[in-house]
């Protein structure tokens, strides 16, 4: 069965159907630092970027934010902009702002359009993911459901429970990112993924985090994880590795499957 799902945009898959999709993170703390950062990183052609807002000291000020946005969107051309608050319990910053200013800054953010998806945390609880819901919705914003856990990596069933409770809530994307113990657990996280990926209508994105982890982030697409993250300028999470060592990671394993994909092929199909 052929589970992998591209990440669309407005119905048109984003790098002509790339799989996966290379997203770098920006965390400058400053508009200034985050020129800087897209200085380093658009160089290095990732097909994403995701903004983490909860990085900006300037994140109570929701016209700074907006500005910066279009600031990022500017520089960045065709490429899409993934918008994104860490909570803290899910690995993210300090913030002064509450989870209703925090969708006050969402709404205000879709509203002006300067972003293309926007992440959100499952935990927020259903009456406030309606609410992001319904202003990505508005404005033609995907919208990325997501779980992390950096204390452990739940069990089977419950990973798979979370994918699909992305879907049920009205997500665009389901993302689950958890921290591995051992290498068991990350084949639990990997193994989750590919049942998920059969069972959602929706494109995933997983990985396990840290040291362990970090080879989901190499090869996690071929269980159907559709986007991976890598260092352009700047780390956002354990177990990010840099994004040329990820291209040539890719670039090996997609040309030795392609290869064993045409050995298998019928004689007909080769001639």
């Amino acid at each position: 069965m052929h589970t992998n799902k591209p990440i669309e945009l407005n119905g048109q898959a984003i790098a002509d159907g790339k799989f996966p999709l290379v997203c770098t993170p920006l965390v400058g703390r400053t508009l200034d630092q985050l020129r800087g950062e897209l200085a380093v990183v658009l160089p290095k052609q990732p097909d994403v970027l995701e903004w983490r807002v909860d990085y900006f000291d300037a994140i109570g000020d929701t016209d700074a934010v907006i500005a910066a946005a279009r600031a990022i969107k500017q520089a960045a051309g065709n490429r899409p902009l993934l918008f994104t608050r860490r909570s803290t319990r899910e690995g993210g910053e300090k913030i002064l702002l509450d989870e209703d200013q925090v969708i006050a800054m969402y709404t205000a953010v879709c509203e002006s359009k300067s972003i293309d998806l926007i992440d959100y945390e499952m935990a927020s609880g259903t009456a406030n993911i309606a609410r992001v819901r319904a202003a990505a919705k508005a404005n033609h914003i995907e919208l990325v459901l997501s779980f992390h856990n950096f204390s452990e990596t739940p069990g089977l069933e419950a990973l798979v429970a979370r994918f699909l409770s992305a879907e049920r809530l009205g997500a665009d994307v389901a993302k689950v990112a958890v921290m591995p113990r051992d290498i068991d657990d990350v084949l639990t996280l990997l193994t989750a993924t590919r049942e998920a990926s059969k069972k959602l209508r929706i494109p995933l994105i997983s990985m396990s985090m840290g040291p362990y982890g970090a080879m989901t982030r190499l090869f996690g697409w071929t269980f159907g994880s559709a986007l991976t993250f890598a260092v352009g300028a700047s780390s956002s999470a354990p177990g990010q590795v840099p994004i040329e060592d990820l291209n040539t990671a890719l670039a090996i394993l997609q040309r030795s499957m392609d290869g064993q994909q045409a050995l298998r092929a019928p004689a007909s199909a080769l001639r």
